[in-house]
């Protein structure tokens, strides 16, 4: 039987020379209906089931970690002297990068008018709120009493006692909470309008009720167009410096320490960079996955895979001349400390951590993101976005364990291994952080139909040849 092959010059735009931001042969009508497929379907695919049974299992450990955890307190975790951080902060730290992807594909590249952000740009902007919530989890659980968490708010008491604003930790809370407040208005902003496409081609009553609710009232007119395109432009120049601001505040957690290792200037670009890098990779591997699952192949192209891998590929190099740095000014400094934390970190008890990370963020992605051809392999850059993550993982796991475990007193010196209760809680969260996504894409539309719709050709002319007709 004759395969027919797929002509190259169907996917590059003959102006251009670049891949298609979708693929020829969409129009209005195939756009919403794909999308609005997933939603409205009465029929839930088994495959959804499938994972959301996995993922539900999961988030069930997850819940049962903690339990254990209120019921006996912290130390069945693997926290010790001289290591008092450990796996609590290294999530926490690595689910507030993942989260950077979202709202720099949402903001800043809205700001650049690049076109092609708008296919990836709403399960983006959704894996930043659930990467942020499984991040926020983390400071409150780490302290050893979570139910006084509140403390950590601005509120005033009745002793007048007020939080203690030098803390890194309310830094921290200062942080998160207004990147998760504007994350969630942006998400929910930008949705208005597919809300109101679900909303008009729902057919039970209910789901006509739930989506004309949360759509409020919007109707396309002009004057809604008019308030939510400058609504967009106002939350995307309020969002752009948390992209910045954000981890930059997360890094001043180690910064302001004087506990060699921390005690560096290059952290807020390396951990802003490193946060940019990893948020990337899980964008990939969100993407790859969804396109493959639903048959989206048309809107999620592989130029947008091939995007992914270009900005990857420049956020690696700035990690990896945080790397460099690093070990530049160990030996620049002569401080006998902070050369000795630089020793300690490569060819110490826990040397493996750091070859591991250099392996898995620089060695193997850099090496191979230049190629177009392997940039474009839907496998390979599934499989290197988990690379990557794990790479990252491992980058907070170095910075944190590594420099905790020798301290300025060898009588203090102390080692590090994870307990079950750790691991449970990380891939608990891995799994509650699945969780709350299959819930999303099933309720909710995960591509913004109204922004696609302007990437195709027919709505340059639709205002000239009139309504679209559709056989």
């Amino acid at each position: 039987m004759a395969t027919s092959k797929v002509n190259i010059h169907d996917r590059v735009d003959p102006a251009t020379g670049e891949y298609r931001v979708i693929a020829p042969g969409e129009s209005f009508l195939s756009v919403t209906e794909k999308v609005t497929r997933i939603v409205l379907t009465p029929h839930t695919p088994l495959g959804w089931f499938g994972f959301f049974a996995v993922a539900g299992a999961g988030a069930t450990m997850l819940m049962v970690a903690l339990t254990w955890l209120f019921l006996k307190g912290v130390g069945i975790w693997a926290i010790t002297q001289p290591v008092a951080w450990g796996f609590a902060i290294i999530n926490f730290v690595w689910w507030i990068g993942i989260g950077h992807a979202g709202t720099l594909i949402s903001a800043i590249l809205l700001l650049f008018k690049q076109g092609w952000r708008n296919s990836i740009s709403r399960f983006a902007e959704a894996m930043t709120i659930f990467a942020v919530i499984c991040a926020a989890m983390f400071p409150v659980i780490h302290v050893g009493r979570p139910w006084l968490g509140y403390w950590l708010l601005p509120l005033p008491f009745t002793m007048d006692v007020w939080p203690q604003f030098r803390s890194p930790l309310m830094w921290d809370t200062f942080a998160v909470s207004t990147y998760a407040t504007i994350s969630v208005v942006f998400w929910y902003i930008g949705m208005i309008p597919d809300l109101g496409t679900l909303r008009d081609r729902a057919q039970s009553k209910i789901a006509q009720y739930f989506y004309g609710i949360i759509s409020v009232g919007w109707r396309g007119s002009v004057r809604h167009w008019m308030s939510y395109e400058t609504s967009c432009l106002l939350l995307a120049g309020l969002a752009t410096p948390l992209v910045l601001s954000v981890h930059t505040v997360i890094s001043f957690d180690f910064a302001v320490a004087v506990l060699p290792g921390w005690h560096t200037t290059i952290f807020p670009p390396y951990f802003v960079a490193g946060a940019i890098y990893s948020g990337f990779a899980m964008v990939l591997s969100l993407a790859i996955p969804l396109r493959k699952f639903y048959h989206l192949e048309a809107l999620v192209t592989e130029r947008h895979i091939d995007n992914c891998g270009k900005i990857m590929l420049v956020t690696g190099f700035i990690v990896g001349y945080g790397y460099g740095m690093e070990a530049f000014m160990a030996w620049y400094s002569a401080d006998h400390w902070e050369a000795f934390t630089f020793w300690n970190r490569a060819f110490g008890p826990m040397g493996w951590s750091y070859w591991l990370l250099l392996t898995l963020n620089l060695f193997i992605p850099l090496t191979t993101l230049w190629v177009r051809k392997w940039r474009t392999n839907i496998a390979f850059m599934f499989v290197m976005s988990i690379i990557v993550n794990t790479g990252m993982w491992f980058e907070r796991f170095v910075i944190i364990v590594t420099s905790l475990t020798r301290d300025f007193l060898p009588s203090a010196w102390g080692t590090y291994r994870g307990t079950k209760w750790d691991y449970m809680t990380l891939f608990g969260s891995l799994a509650f952080f699945v969780f709350m996504f299959l819930l999303f894409v099933r309720f909710l539309p995960m591509i913004p139909m109204n922004e696609v719709r302007l990437l195709l050709p027919s709505s340059k002319v639709r205002a000239k040849t009139g309504p679209e007709v559709v056989e």
